[in-house]
């Protein structure tokens, strides 16, 4: 009886831990939207929905979509995707994603 209860303790913990040490906090975030401000190193991206976030350019970060090769060819309007952490305090880029322009509400009149 007490192996059999330390097998399945061991079996629960061999399930369990990994996903314990998996801390979501580090986990990649994207986050999508227009570029509002940019500057050498900081980006301020709407998502047109409330939502302004204010993301930090670091040496390696990966620009990538719509002929952009690098951070200085990001432009205000540009719609991008930006993969940040978490964890990180300020939000850094690690990579952006340019996507083609859409249409917003209201562009129709």
């Amino acid at each position: 009886m007490r192996r059999a209860h330390r097998i399945a303790v061991w079996a629960f913990l061999g399930l369990v831990l990994p996903l314990l040490l998996a801390s979501p906090s580090l986990a990649d975030r994207e986050f999508v939207g227009k570029v509002q401000k940019i500057s050498k190193k900081k980006m301020i991206v709407d998502n047109r929905m409330g939502d302004k976030v204010a993301f930090e350019s670091l040496k390696d970060t990966e620009v990538e979509g719509q002929d952009k090769k690098s951070w200085k060819d990001l432009k205000r309007n540009d719609w991008v995707s930006v993969t940040w952490k978490m964890s990180d305090k300020p939000r850094k880029a690690y990579k952006v994603k340019v996507l083609p322009p859409k249409e917003e509400a209201g562009d129709d009149l």
